[in-house]
């Protein structure tokens, strides 16, 4: 029962998307989709394999996914459908590639870290029955896609109006800042375990660039590309007061602003930074220094020891 529990959430936002006037042609298109993406390309390897490191390559796509679909399916001002979808399939396809280039080199032949840690916890509560938690916990990342995660998406591709508005300027300069940070803070420390690797070091902490303001940079601007969709959202959201009812403008009005809170304990604590930084404990000595001085997630000045 528990187990339905927890998907309880992103069934009731994928519901709410269905009975809306405005959104359920694309929710129920999506939906579909995504189930079906799900389930060839992570529920079955996880089930297979006894790995969930394949919601890797299912989540990313799916987003990619959910640009495509609001492109086509969207029937607001074009270039402002134009504009989201593109950010969707932008940043989804360049996560779902880096998965990819995974798979196709073996690392994902092993789990992964941070979904080892989960079963640890599972185990740690008293969760025996790995294989179907396991299932749980992909179909809910499923379900995010087609609920709470698509929210900018759907709202967005309504608005007829023309006109650019100042949160939607401010959304798209955060968007574009954060997935640079995003990118910079990836490249940083793949240079940084290239020189380490080819001077012989091992297990070295990388405090450089971005990592020296905090210890998961990329975490962090993930977390504010998703709050730029939620602002660059807003004037459309508003824009449906008039065609919704008082109640379901205000359902869909949490569930937006919801999404914020969604990402931030999912890259800090579900399968981000906690999970990361209990393996980084165990392999590198002078981590623990390095947690005493340099934030975990929001960016600041360095801390003395």
């Amino acid at each position: 029962m528990w187990r339905i529990i927890y998907l309880l959430p992103f069934i009731s936002g994928w519901l709410l998307l269905l009975i809306s006037e405005q959104f359920f042609v694309l929710s129920l298109v999506n939906g579909i989709t995504q189930l079906i993406l799900f389930t060839f390309i992570v529920c079955l390897p996880t089930w297979y394999t006894g790995r969930m490191s394949f919601v890797d390559i299912g989540w990313p796509w799916g987003l990619t996914l959910i640009g495509v679909l609001t492109w086509i399916y969207g029937e607001g001002d074009s270039l402002r459908v134009a504009i989201i979808s593109i950010a969707y399939i932008f940043a989804g396809s360049r996560m779902g590639i880096g998965a990819i280039k995974l798979l196709i080199s073996g690392h994902l032949d092993k789990e992964l870290p941070r979904y080892e840690f989960q079963k640890k916890r599972w185990l740690k509560v008293g969760k025996t029955n790995i294989a179907l938690t396991m299932q749980v916990e992909v179909i809910l990342q499923g379900l995010a896609n087609a609920s709470f995660l698509a929210f900018p998406a759907f709202i967005i591709s309504t608005n007829p109006s023309e006109e650019i508005s100042i949160f939607e300027m401010i959304g798209i300069a955060v968007w574009i800042i954060s997935f640079i940070m995003e990118s910079v803070a990836d490249v940083q420390k793949l240079t940084y375990l290239r020189a380490m690797k080819k001077s012989g070091a091992r297990n070295m902490v990388c405090n450089i660039g971005l990592w020296k303001y905090s210890r998961h940079p990329n975490y962090f601007a993930e977390w504010m590309v998703w709050n730029a969709l939620v602002i660059a959202s807003i004037p459309s959201w508003l824009k449906l007061y008039p065609s919704m009812s008082e109640t379901m403008f205000a359902l869909v009005g949490m569930g937006l602003f919801l999404i914020s809170r969604i990402m931030y304990v999912t890259l800090v604590t579900y399968t981000g930074a906690i999970p990361s930084e209990y393996y980084s404990l165990q392999k590198r000595p002078a981590y623990k220094d390095y947690q005493q001085t340099t934030n975990m997630f929001f960016p600041g000045p360095t801390k003395e020891n």
